[in-house]
Formats: structure tokens, sequence, C-alpha cells
């Protein structure tokens, strides 16, 4: 699960400088970049989690003291994937998000929407033998970000992916099929291939989804490699 790019998939990156997403014009770098060699610790040093889990910390459904939080109700799941897609057991996978009203549990979101008691946007899970993770919790709503005149984030959330050393991570975000904010949002954007972009998008599943309880959506995550899920530049 290491964060040393391959060369055969630096198409799935996202562009550092993209004019169009404002905040890279001033955060991206404007000399080449220095390499430098990865340190023991940073190759070998633990990251603190995996044993922390607690029991709904998967379902964001159940987190409220008053209930369970407005929305529509879904299940998100899937597996984590190396470069030959070979399942990667014992990862830590965490996830945040607005709530269905498009509002983060945040002092910087001040946006006009609710927020909800019972939701706090944020869950976490280990992958099991399999490399598979699930997550139950509500559609997130899209919501208005100041980029650009009239701007609106898709409906998204946010993964995160840890191995077992500090350079093990990936973070990336996770969109709904056939939203029509895709168009205009300069972070989905920033990934120059359609193919690549379409990595982050998850699919409608029904065979997982449960009548009269949830709609599911799958997202395979891939690592590395010619397919992996293009990181998040957010």
């Amino acid at each position: 699960m290491s964060l040393i790019y391959p060369l055969d998939g630096l198409s799935a990156y996202p562009k550092h400088l993209s004019p169009d997403y404002k905040s890279t014009v001033k955060r991206s770098p404007t000399r080449p970049l220095i390499l430098a060699p990865h340190t023991l610790s940073e190759l070998t040093g633990p990251i603190y989690g995996h044993d922390a889990i607690q029991e709904f910390d998967n379902d964001l459904t159940k987190q409220g003291k008053g209930g369970e939080p407005l929305g529509e109700r879904i299940i998100v799941h899937g597996h984590i994937l190396d470069e030959d897609k070979r399942p990667v057991p014992d990862a830590l996978v965490e996830i945040w998000q607005a709530n269905a009203c498009g509002r983060y549990v945040h002092i910087v979101d001040q946006h006009p929407a609710p927020l909800d008691p019972n939701f706090t946007g944020a869950g976490r899970t280990v992958t099991d033998k399999n490399g598979y993770y699930k997550f139950i919790t509500v559609k997130p709503g899209a919501y208005p970000w100041g980029n650009h005149y009239n701007a609106w984030r898709p409906n998204h959330i946010h993964f995160s992916v840890f191995g077992h050393s500090f350079l093990s991570r990936l973070v990336t975000q996770m969109y709904f099929p056939g939203d029509y904010l895709f168009p205009f949002d300069p972070i989905f954007n920033s990934v120059p291939d359609a193919k690549d972009r379409d990595r982050m998008v998850s699919t409608f599943d029904l065979d997982n989804t449960v009548p009269d309880w949830a709609l599911a959506f799958r997202f395979d995550i891939v690592l590395r490699g010619r397919e992996q899920t293009p990181p998040d530049l957010d």
C-alpha cells in the first residue's frame, strides 16, 4: 500500500495547478519538486486507529443520541485492492461527509443549511481478510463552496485509506452516478482523463440494496497502478 507514485499511474493524478479550482493557484508548487529519501520511521512507523474501532463507527446512522439522522439512508461498500486487484486486508478506511442538507459539522462551514444533531458525518472501519469494507450512512447533499459564481460541489463522500505505515495512505472522494454537477466542478475535473474520473464514481448496486430500507452503492478503491483510484486534490 505504498504511495510511491508509479509512472504508469500518473495519468490518474489531478493537476496540482488547476486554475479553475482557485486555491490551487496559491498552493501549487512553482518550482520543481525535490525528492527526499524516506526515513525508516516513515516506512515502518505505525498508524494508530486500527485497534480503536467502536461498535457503530461504520454505521453513521446510529451515532446520534436522539435517534437516526434525517436523509436518504444508503449503504456504501466495496473492496480495497492493490495494483494487481488483490485484496488489501486490515486497512483502516475512514470517511467524512456533509449531512443530507449539505452541511459539515465544522466551524468553518457556515452556509445556511441546518445541522443534524444525530449526524456526525464521520466513520471508520477496517477491511476484512478479503479487503472488504462497509458503511451505513445517509446520502450527502450538494453545497455551495465559493470557488466561483454559483459554485456547488457534487454529492460526495471523502475517503482515507491507511495501511501500516505513515506513507501508506490514499485520500480520495467518492461521487454518485449521474450527478448533474460533474461538468461544473473543477475539483472533479482536475483529473484530466475521463476514464480516471469515472473511477471516482460509485455504481448503484441493486443486489446489495436492502428492500424497504436502504439503497446500496459499490465503490472499489485501487491503491496504485494503471487503474488506481485518483487521489484527492481538495
